[in-house]
């Protein structure tokens, strides 16, 4: 077992329970924040859990690697001037896709910062066609793992970050994370920015330079200039398309990109790991390596916090309140359903108060399960309608500020009348689902497969095909054995009169190995197969 070092905490360490509530803290103490990481040999996943509620999960696997962040020297091989895009050869299965507006724009998302111009190098070309030709190279940043049938997507501005500063070689700006609210803070970060722009580059403040010295400002910036020279350095001499810089391991980047004084402890159970991550705290924030732990436990690390359970849970399309309501959610190539119900939650005082606390507490696992599944692109929630214009708001401001904790961009609507929130969320990666598992070779992705009254009547219409095209009369049925009893309790009248019809002999045979809506049309005399040629 750990021991805990810190502050008022018992000496003896005992993991929460994923999803239990509050741990370890008073109602009036602030969230208690945890990394858990499973390194194992092939994969590593990652935790982030808020009072012993997991709110995010990341995985990788050693041969699948992420490649957001990374650096490559690329071709163009093909410009699209009516889609204003252009296809790049950057040595991945698939040509990775560069729009114009991300040879304009950045890797971040410059709306979610406060930005302030700096010096003008002239007007932009907006073209794609004026940026780019043919068997051009250029320096790409990946911004989009590669997802399904499409390649990565690529951006022509690159993006440096550091523990608590973005640099953008380039981009002859400054800016503040919109994330920091204090004013003043706000203006003493941009009067130390505009001290510290490298020459032809842009520095952009992330949420962690709260309260930060100039001088940890100052060795940010020294860290990620040097990085930029040996990436221009590695570039000049590469031969293209070729990989020139590759981002941090998940564990060390989600380290530089989370991990602040905000987050009260990591544990790790792989000693490689947990020396990789203090030799590069050593570096960047020697004073929080104490938060680092190593589980010396004997069981898995996620069975110890109760993870592994809440995992699976993210794999269902039903997902429980805690007063009885559910909510479901139904995933589409175009987008992504949410509804919410009541379930069994009947409330004590009136049908509008039992809507309202069932929306309520669905905004904020609505948030938290989009945050854990790593749902994107559009997004549609269907709440429970409500008469009352006030909890109509009181559900949207819920949402809005459960939202909040994503570290995913967000834009919604507001709530209609109907009930119903439009929103979209960065996505970055394939969903979590699709991480973890495949097409289903039964119903192909759909979910669903025909029902027994409905493969029979696939097996008359195959019947019929043969009767009025081929002369074999000898037919051989292969079908799941469920089939093979509705076929004859319920259709064997039908099967007779067709035989009849037909002059056909039809034997059925039970093969327990196909699916159960398959069938198998076979002419014995023959040794031959002919599904394919009679079941339309």
């Amino acid at each position: 077992m750990l021991a805990s070092r810190g502050g008022s905490r018992a000496a003896r360490w005992d993991p929460p329970r994923a999803g239990g509530g509050l741990w370890g803290r008073g109602m009036g103490e602030t969230m208690f924040r945890e990394i858990v990481i499973n390194a194992d040999p092939t994969e590593s996943r990652i935790a982030v859990l808020e009072d012993a509620v997991l709110v995010e999960f990341l995985a990788e696997r050693v041969d699948e690697r992420r490649r957001v962040g990374d650096i490559y020297k690329g071709v163009v091989n093909k410009v699209l001037p009516g889609m204003q895009a252009a296809f790049v050869e950057i040595g991945l299965a698939k040509a990775a896709f560069l729009h114009a507006s991300d040879m304009l724009s950045a890797m971040l998302d410059l709306d979610s910062f406060d930005l302030e111009e700096g010096r003008r190098r002239g007007q932009s070309r907006s073209s794609i066609q004026e940026m780019l030709a043919k068997d051009q190279e250029i320096l790409v940043q990946v911004i989009k793992e590669p997802i399904g049938t499409k390649g990565a997507k690529l951006s022509g501005r690159l993006s440096l970050p550091g523990r608590f500063l973005v640099l953008m070689p380039g981009l002859d700006r400054i800016g503040v994370s919109r994330k920091i609210g204090d004013r003043e803070e706000r203006m003493r970060l941009k009067r130390i920015l505009r001290e510290l722009r490298p020459r032809n580059a842009g520095l952009i403040c992330r949420t962690a330079s709260v309260g930060q010295s100039k001088r940890e400002l100052v060795e940010d910036v020294k860290y990620l200039v040097e990085l930029w020279g040996e990436i221009e350095k590695q570039a000049a001499k590469a031969e293209a398309p070729a990989l020139i810089h590759r981002d941090m391991s998940l564990a060390t980047g989600l380290m530089r990109d989370i991990f602040t004084s905000d987050v009260d402890r990591v544990v790790v159970d792989s000693k490689e790991v947990y020396k990789e991550i203090l030799r590069y705290l050593k570096v960047v924030a020697p004073e929080l390596k104490a938060r680092v732990k190593l589980y010396t436990g004997e069981g898995p690390i996620f069975d110890e916090y109760g993870i592994e359970s809440e995992i699976q849970k993210s794999f269902e399309r039903k997902v429980w309140l805690r007063k009885g309501g559910y909510i479901v959610i139904e995933s589409t190539e175009a987008m992504v359903t949410i509804d919410v119900n009541t379930g069994r939650f009947t409330g004590k005082r009136s049908q509008d108060d039992t809507i309202l606390k069932t929306n309520l507490e669905a905004a904020k696992e609505i948030a938290r399960q989009l945050r854990l599944r790593d749902l994107g692109g559009i997004i549609v929630i269907d709440f429970i309608d409500m008469e009352r214009e006030d909890h109509r708001r009181a559900v949207q401001d819920a949402f809005r500020n459960a939202l909040r904790g994503d570290r995913a961009r967000t834009k919604m609507t507001s709530l209609s009348e109907l009930g119903l929130i439009e929103m979209t969320r960065q996505r970055v990666r394939e969903p979590l689902l699709h991480y973890f598992s495949e097409d289903c070779p039964a119903c192909r992705g759909t979910g669903r497969i025909l029902a027994p009254p409905a493969a029979a009547a696939r097996v008359e219409r195959s019947l019929q095909r043969v009767g009025a095209h081929s002369k074999q009369k000898e037919v051989q049925l292969r079908v799941h054995p469920k089939l093979a009893v509705y076929l004859f309790d319920e259709r064997g009248h039908r099967l007779d009169r067709l035989e009849r019809q037909y002059g056909l002999r039809v034997e059925i045979l039970e093969d327990p190995r196909l699916r159960t809506d398959e069938i198998r049309i076979l002419f014995p005399d023959q040794k031959r197969d002919v599904t394919a040629e009679f079941e339309g």
